[in-house]
């Protein structure tokens, strides 16, 4: 049984979820309830573990060293000598 409610945006906030849903194609209701999914998913912030709060960025970046992942003691070792 689905139940309704009702909330009070501020103007800001109404009109960035009008824009997402006619951007997406959605209507605004189904914005809000992926929002609330997603929300819900990973609790308030201070409960999600730290890679569900940067899963987004996980592999976005290329440092340009191949090996990074394999050797980064080696990588930080080398720049706290530098810096002495």
């Amino acid at each position: 049984m689905e139940s309704q409610l009702t909330v009070r945006l501020p103007a800001e906030l109404a009109t960035a979820l009008e824009r997402t849903a006619r951007k997406s194609g959605r209507r605004a209701s189904e914005v809000v309830r992926a929002a609330l999914r997603e929300y819900l998913r990973l609790g308030s912030g201070g409960n999600a573990r730290p890679g569900e709060r940067v899963r987004a960025l996980i592999g976005s970046v290329d440092s340009g060293v191949v090996d990074l992942a394999e050797e980064h003691r080696a990588y930080i070792l080398e720049s706290l000598q530098r810096a002495r």
